[in-house]
């Protein structure tokens, strides 16, 4: 209807998945490194999650654009399956042609017969195979263990068969249950893709809009100032990005605009997101009420702290009045459009520094950081990557549609954290936390010598003397020299080590890497898990 207005050839954010209009973030781009780690990672199981409208169907596409020749993919979309039905559609997906049975349905052992048949068939021609789920958390816990029980056929070198789950948060949370504590210990890879920043929202928006215009055009009907309102609004999930601009032309091709106005962006924001009830007189051209998304715009600051526990809780019969947010709210201001929000959060970064005994002026934080050899590690690979790195963390928070708010998260265990907020501690289960954290965080590292961004092949310097004397000494060799390159012998060791302590071995040492070199060589920082916990995770990779 807009598109002629708007001098388009089509309706540039359609939620229909054209790969014309792929976008590919650096998350996005993280996690499709994830998945292609896993093929090649020896087997096993890789773990995808993220929230509805994240990206992860376009990521498992790209990927399946990327798998090697050798390798035969199949992929399952409905999980809602019983044992043997799943194993039917496995071998439906792979081509595997059961024996000839007699009269009634086949058992469970006819069809892992014939499956491990012909994992070992395809070993023997040099073939990997893949299976990947979609929606994997619609998986039930007795399927779940089928599949565990599927990767048990391995040579020495890898198992015949990897599998991948995509799907939503409570996947994780599945996956964490006691009883399915073995399929966990078998994720060789897993990645939470979060939402885009606000520069990242940017970008997508202005990526769609250039593929789907039609010729010279005016003004971007999308002006820059309205990106962090779009950000805020859909939270940087790509569908609800797509779902909220698309509604946002139709108003503003209603309006007779060419240029989206923030009344128009936010009364579009209370249809698609069903924020705002309907105005009675009828005044709104659209079905939707703006002063409705104000208004949650207003309370989205003190509504993100209902979750955090109250020393006194009001009767269950008792009027609960409105949560009060603590002081340090006021303090925390919502991420500029142009850079992620966790590195905006000047507060909370300081809060986080004393913790490393010192005291940040005023400034960017991480700049002001970085001169104290204190650097900035932004990651979005949620609570398994924070218990991997085990140190404290600021931790970005929704609740609702608002601009998201800030905590320090101080302890993890596995039944609960602890969040600081305002210098005040806060007890929450992981399933409160779960339910608001967005996977984004930020935290600190002491870097060694002349640190530079990544050190790889070839490379040479203080960093890479540094690196060679940890591994060295890990592993009770001889010192080795100074200003040597970093040969494929020391990359050989590096990749031994990152696949010990599950990350990425890419024979690449980042931030990740020095992070846990440093841990385990016995350095004093702060630590986000007891003793105990820590000498655990040590001991487990």
């Amino acid at each position: 209807m807009y598109t002629q207005f708007f001098q388009l050839k089509q309706a540039a954010f359609s939620i229909a998945p054209d790969p014309r209009y792929l976008f590919m973030s650096e998350r996005h781009r993280e996690a499709l490194a994830h998945l292609l780690y896993g093929v090649g990672g020896g087997g096993g199981f890789v773990l995808l999650t993220g929230e509805i409208g994240a990206g992860k169907t376009t990521v498992c596409r790209c990927f399946m654009e990327q798998i090697p020749p050798h390798c035969k993919l199949a992929y399952i979309f409905n999980p809602k399956l019983s044992v043997e039905e799943l194993l039917l559609s496995v071998c439906d997906e792979f081509g595997i042609v059961l024996a000839p049975r007699g009269a009634g349905p086949a058992s469970v052992k006819v069809y892992v017969d014939a499956i491990n048949a012909y994992l070992l068939a395809s070993h023997g021609r040099g073939d990997n195979n893949v299976l990947i789920i979609d929606e994997a958390q619609n998986l039930s816990a007795e399927v779940l263990e089928q599949l565990r029980l599927l990767t048990n056929l391995e040579t020495s070198e890898r198992k015949l068969l990897q599998i991948i789950l995509i799907g939503q948060p409570e996947l994780r949370a599945m996956l964490a249950r006691p009883e399915l504590e073995q399929l966990a210990q078998r994720v060789i890879a897993r990645y939470h893709l979060g939402s885009l920043s606000a520069g990242e929202c940017a970008g997508y928006i202005a990526h769609r809009l250039a593929v789907a215009v039609a010729g010279a055009t005016g003004p971007a009907p999308f002006p820059p100032r309205l990106m962090g309102l779009i950000h805020q609004l859909s939270q940087g999930v790509p569908r609800r990005i797509n779902l909220l601009c698309d509604r946002a032309l139709l108003g503003a091709y209603v309006e007779n605009r060419r240029e989206v106005s923030r009344a128009i962006l936010r009364t579009a924001a209370a249809e698609v997101f069903g924020a705002a009830r309907q105005r009675a007189g009828g005044g709104w051209r659209w079905p939707s009420v703006l002063a409705g998304v104000m208004a949650g715009a207003l309370l989205s600051g003190a509504a993100a702290w209902q979750w955090l526990p109250r020393t006194v809780a009001p009767p269950a019969s008792a009027a609960r009045p409105a949560p009060l947010a603590p002081p340090a709210v006021a303090a925390v201001a919502p991420a500029p459009a142009a850079t992620p929000a966790p590195a905006d959060n000047g507060a909370a970064l300081r809060a986080l520094a004393a913790l490393w005994g010192q005291a940040l002026p005023e400034g960017q934080p991480c700049q002001v950081a970085a001169k104290l050899n204190l650097r900035c590690h932004q990651s979005h690979g949620g609570l398994d990557e924070l218990r991997l790195l085990d140190r404290p963390a600021v931790l970005s928070l929704r609740d609702g549609a608002g601009a998201p708010t800030y905590a320090v998260l101080t302890a993890l265990g596995d039944a609960g954290a602890t969040l600081r907020v305002g210098g005040v501690d806060s007890q929450l289960s992981l399933d409160a936390l779960a339910a608001r954290f967005d996977g984004s965080f930020v935290t600190f590292w002491r870097a060694p010598r002349s640190w530079r961004d990544e050190v790889t092949a070839g490379d040479r310097g203080p960093d890479v003397d540094w690196l060679a004397r940890r591994l060295a000494q890990m592993h009770g060799l001889a010192r080795p020299a100074d200003n040597e390159a970093l040969d494929a012998n020391l990359q050989r060791l590096l990749r031994e080590f990152q696949q010990g302590q599950k990350l990425k071995a890419d024979g690449v040492a980042g931030p990740k890497t020095f992070i846990r070199l440093i841990q385990l060589d016995g350095a004093k920082e702060p630590r986000l898990l007891s003793q105990t916990q820590g000498a655990d995770a040590v001991a487990g990779k």
